[in-house]
């Protein structure tokens, strides 16, 4: 008896590749894999534009740079996926690191200042959520609002100007140049907030039920979520995560600042959550997209500020990334374009 072996002929190993190749990119994440290969680019492009580029130090200052941000823009994440968004955050943060300044200067405690100050965090989200749910204003304009009156509010503090100093504290030296297993503990803060929601929406009913009210909130009424409820305790949320990020605003400053340092940072949460995946109407997003969409705005403006390109190409740079994010989303729902016919 002769046997015959057969051999699969590169026409049959091409689908097996294919299928591989599908099943990885399913995996991570088409909007990710788009996302870190944009981050390869800028990296290398400004890398070969200037080798200092790379240094570990200049490596530090955009991990450094991106703290802040990054928690902004991981619990506004949250508040798109609940079909809301939260344009106070930058205001939010600015109240908070004012609060936290002062309340040391007065106390000489730093987990006291601290405390307090996401107290006041707290409390300005639930101002949020209840201007929202009771008052039933748009998301939009009332966290607009409330972005001029906690600025105002900060600045009332304050007298328009920087205050307190709490870098001779041992707490505050560490949150802001200290460092575990090699790795800024700001990064570490960043690391543990980014976790804790990614868990919380990913593996848990409340997350579940925040997917579903984002997608369709009809839908989520109907069975049985107090979506009211939730929408208070997402921006009660947004507003702890606006106060940590003020506190770290405190500590890599050394100052409370009212606005400086705080100013804009809700159009880079906005703009992070929108290039990370994270669908504008809701229901749809995650940590993950937009953690990688912060490392790439991050490294952009970096290798922009080290080549010595003015701020004002920066803007325009984040701006026309969260427009085409947006276009893309458009694109991908099917929806008709504003003013064309169907």
């Amino acid at each position: 008896m002769t046997t015959t072996s057969v051999q699969a002929g590169p026409g049959e190993q091409a689908p097996e590749s294919r299928r591989r190749l599908g099943d990885l990119i399913g995996a991570v994440g088409a909007q990710n894999l788009i996302l870190v290969l944009a981050i390869v680019l800028v990296v290398v492009v400004f890398g070969v534009i200037n080798p200092g580029y790379l240094a570990w130090a200049n490596i530090r200052v955009i991990a450094d740079a991106v703290t802040i941000a990054g928690l902004l823009a991981v619990v506004q994440t949250v508040v798109i996926i609940c079909g809301a968004l939260d344009i106070s955050v930058g205001s939010a943060t600015g109240v908070a690191s004012v609060v936290s300044a002062m309340a040391f200067t007065a106390t000489q405690n730093a987990l006291a200042s601290m405390g307090l100050a996401i107290v006041v965090g707290l409390v300005l989200g639930l101002v949020n959520g209840v201007i929202i749910v009771y008052g039933r204003v748009n998301p939009v304009i009332a966290t607009l609002a409330t972005l001029a009156a906690y600025r105002g509010f900060a600045q009332l503090l304050s007298n328009g100007a920087a205050m307190g100093f709490v870098l001779g504290d041992d707490l505050w030296i560490f949150i802001s140049r200290g460092s575990l297993l090699g790795l800024p503990t700001l990064m570490w803060i960043l690391a543990a907030v980014a976790l804790a929601i990614h868990l919380l929406l990913k593996y848990t009913d409340i997350g579940r039920n925040i997917y579903a009210i984002g997608g369709n909130d009809t839908a989520a009424r109907l069975a049985g979520i107090n979506i009211n409820k939730y929408l208070i305790a997402v921006y009660a949320l947004a507003g702890v995560v606006s106060a940590i990020a003020g506190i770290i605003l405190t500590a890599r400053t050394g100052f409370g600042h009212p606005t400086s340092g705080s100013s804009g940072l809700e159009l880079k949460a906005i703009t992070a959550a929108a290039l990370g995946g994270c669908a504008l109407a809701g229901g749809k997003g995650g940590v993950g997209g937009t953690l990688l969409a912060m490392v790439l705005l991050g490294a952009l403006e970096n290798g922009l500020t080290l080549n010595n390109i003015s701020t004002f190409w920066q803007n325009v740079a984040q701006g026309a990334l969260l427009v085409i994010a947006v276009v893309i989303q458009q694109r991908r729902s099917g929806e008709r374009a504003v003013g064309l016919p169907t």
